[in-house]
């Protein structure tokens, strides 16, 4: 697992401790097709196109279990909190719009959040109630309806419950890019509802193609 920190921006307005998984090459067509790595992973169980297999959906999904329960395990310990409540970044269609094969990787985490000591179950704290752009499909057209990222999207468009209010929360997210923002706008989002501080995780973290 890695460290970084996410800097204020338009949308956030303060700096966030963040960790991530390992690095997502999203260019690598290989990799996405090797099981038990990232791209895999994390492409299986977006399973844009609801053609993924049961078979490949549990195997992704037991994989993520897994690299959950040693990552989550580490923040606590780095961060030094009592606990953390899990949010989850919903995807960028209202919840309604997705099939049960389609929110494999927030079962997942549900599951990790549950079973781990220490760890709250906060999963379904923010719902997505309105349609927005899907960010890594727009460019082929397949994007959908709504908005492109701006700042506030994530109120103006997620029920985010009064239960984050004086929490320590991870928010996880399964892919971070730093010029996409929904990730800082979401963390902003739970520090205006009142949570006490927000950590955030991303399973991988989009390689940066020039020196940060």
């Amino acid at each position: 697992m890695n460290s970084f920190k996410i800097y204020p921006n338009n949308y956030l307005g303060q700096e966030i401790q963040a960790f991530y998984h390992s690095d997502y090459h999203g260019g690598d067509a290989e990799l996405r097709n090797i099981a038990g790595t990232i791209e895999n992973i994390i492409c299986t169980l977006k399973n844009q196109f609801q053609d993924k297999t049961k078979e490949a959906l549990t195997k992704a999904g037991n994989n993520l279990i897994q690299i959950l329960n040693g990552d989550f395990l580490q923040i606590l310990q780095i961060t030094g909190k009592n606990n953390l409540t899990v949010c989850v970044i919903p995807r960028a269609k209202a919840q309604k719009n997705y099939t049960s094969t389609q929110l494999v990787f927030k079962k997942a985490v549900t599951i990790t959040a549950t079973n781990l000591n220490s760890f709250i179950d906060g999963t379904n704290y923010i719902i997505r109630h309105t349609d927005t752009r899907t960010t890594h499909m727009d460019r082929s057209g397949y994007g959908g309806d709504g908005e492109l990222p701006y700042p506030g999207i994530t109120k103006d468009t997620c029920t985010i419950s009064d239960n984050v209010k004086g929490k320590d929360i991870l928010l996880v997210d399964d892919l971070y890019t730093k010029t996409v923002n929904i990730d800082e706008d979401a963390l902003q989002a739970l520090l205006d509802k009142g949570a006490n501080s927000v950590l955030f995780y991303a399973l991988g973290k989009t390689k940066s193609r020039s020196i940060d």
